[in-house]
């Protein structure tokens, strides 16, 4: 079973990578690093993060946006 903990450091993995791609990272449509995002995910168990994938011309992903659900 995987742990709440390692879940967020295996986003945050994932996070670097897009980052190194130079995939626009955001939350809420303010531009975050993968540790913003991550701690934003932290500081608001209540709440919830809906992935937004915006993708170029070719099909390949430019931005990964996080936008806050209620739950």
């Amino acid at each position: 079973m995987t742990t709440q903990k390692e879940e967020l450091r295996e986003m945050f993995r994932e996070l670097k990578e897009y980052e190194k791609q130079k995939i626009d990272l955001g939350i809420n449509g303010i531009p975050a690093s993968p540790m913003q995002i991550v701690q934003a995910h932290i500081m608001c168990e209540d709440l919830g993060y809906m992935r937004d994938y915006v993708l170029n011309e070719k099909g390949d992903i430019k931005a990964l946006w996080f936008n806050h659900v209620e739950l």
